[in-house]
């Protein structure tokens, strides 16, 4: 019989960071928990497809980290950001979306998100924001680091921008679909909403950027994307 003395304390494992995935896409969360849960620091503790849901599961759960897509069906991931501030949940959130990291980042950022990856990155950058962002850290791309401190030092530097930080993020999803070229009714498709909302957004973002027509908004939305998008350019 080992003494005392001979037996060793055991090792406690130290606790893996809780993460939260919010996208309405099944398969997408499935892809989602095994990457993440192949990382032996982190563990899924929950998942969801709509802003309700992860508000309902927010309150009894206490994640370490939310990952949270930004095209939700009933609403998007930057209306979950500002309501989970507004409980006062202090859970850094991260974005990660299809769509476009130049165009969309810098809205997410001033929501309140902690960072921005796009779906289209390896998966070792998803990791490595995970990591960032639970280290108190804020996480984009290299390239829209430099863009965003470029920006941030230009004086003036307003044009195509102007009056698109007025619209909400279910508004600039419409205009830089509108900006792409998609008609109204392609639109109600990709964003699953009637022809009927999105003739009302296109008339809501008009009224705050004041354009007179519908050519006068397309003209308007074609520039926005093609300057936005050419920010990244180093």
């Amino acid at each position: 019989m080992a003494s005392e003395k001979n037996q060793q304390p055991k090792k406690t494992r130290p606790k893996k960071k809780q993460v939260y995935l919010v996208d309405d896409h099944p398969i997408v969360r499935q892809g989602l928990i095994k990457l993440i849960e192949q990382e032996k620091g982190l563990e899924v503790c929950g998942e969801s497809g709509s802003v309700a849901e992860a508000l309902a599961a927010l309150k009894k759960l206490s994640p370490d980290v939310i990952l949270v897509d930004i095209s939700l069906e009933e609403s998007n991931g930057l209306e979950l950001i500002k309501q989970v501030d507004d409980l006062g949940l202090k859970i850094p959130m991260l974005v990660l979306s299809m769509h476009d990291e130049s165009l969309y980042a810098e809205h997410a950022l001033r929501a309140g998100a902690s960072g921005y990856v796009m779906k289209q990155a390896a998966a070792n950058t998803l990791i490595q924001a995970i990591e960032k962002v639970l280290e108190g850290e804020i996480y984009v791309s290299k390239s829209m680091s430099s863009q965003m401190l470029k920006m941030a030092f230009r004086s003036g530097g307003d044009d195509a921008r102007t009056g698109t930080e007025s619209l909400s993020m279910r508004e600039l999803e419409v205009f830089e679909s509108i900006g792409r070229g998609h008609s109204t009714r392609e639109i109600a498709e990709q964003l699953h909403l009637s022809v009927k909302t999105i003739e009302t957004y296109r008339a809501h973002i008009k009224d705050k950027l004041q354009l007179r027509s519908g050519t006068e908004l397309m003209q308007h939305a074609i520039h926005w994307v093609e300057t936005e998008s050419h920010r990244r350019t180093p």
